[in-house]
């Protein structure tokens, strides 16, 4: 019995002195190059009425009416500015149209989900507040949308909506005939 503790211990001695240990390195793991979100379309208005120049302007991504109103080379001297809401972005293709002292207020089209003439919020544009209004959207789910559309572009078609987090079937359902992707 002894003999076979000495061979034991022989072999073991004879293998540890026979194994090279390595030094533990430690590698850190990978960093993520930072991802910008994509480049937003420039807008493209048409500015009308009392301004000094009427056209279309192309204009940078969140924009205001006023930057439109400065692009058309200004007010004329008969403009009603108190009649437009100059802090107001724009949206791609929209129109601004300058009331002159007297004339009467331009129509705003209405909004609201519901009402027979509701226009359909564009979801690649639409700021929080306005995805806010859409049924079963609440302020959350709106800026899951926002950060999508940052991450990943604008969306497509409106079925696209559904690859946002917590935007189901049901969801889009209730949502399908209040959107839109187009300007």
């Amino acid at each position: 019995m002894n003999h076979w503790r000495n061979l034991l211990l022989i072999l073991c001695v004879t293998l540890a002195a026979c194994q090279q240990t390595a030094p533990i390195v430690v590698v850190p793991p990978p960093t993520m190059a930072p991802t910008l979100p994509p480049t937003l379309a420039p807008l493209r208005v048409y500015v009308s009425g009392a301004v000094a120049t009427p056209g279309v302007y192309t204009l940078p991504p969140r924009s205001l009416v006023n930057d439109a109103l400065k692009a058309a080379g200004g007010a004329a001297a008969d403009a009603d500015l108190e009649k437009i809401n100059l802090a107001q972005e724009l949206r791609d293709q929209q129109q601004i149209h300058v009331p002159r002292k007297g004339e009467a207020a331009p129509q705003q089209p209405t909004t609201g989900p519901g009402s027979p003439a509701a226009k359909k919020i564009n979801i690649n544009t639409a700021t929080l507040a306005e995805l806010d209004t859409l049924p079963k959207i609440g302020p959350a789910t709106a800026q899951h949308i926002i950060d999508y559309r940052a991450k990943n572009g604008p969306f497509k078609k409106i079925e696209d909506l559904k690859n946002v987090s917590g935007i189901g079937d049901a969801t889009f359902e209730g949502l399908k005939d209040l959107i839109t992707v187009e300007p």
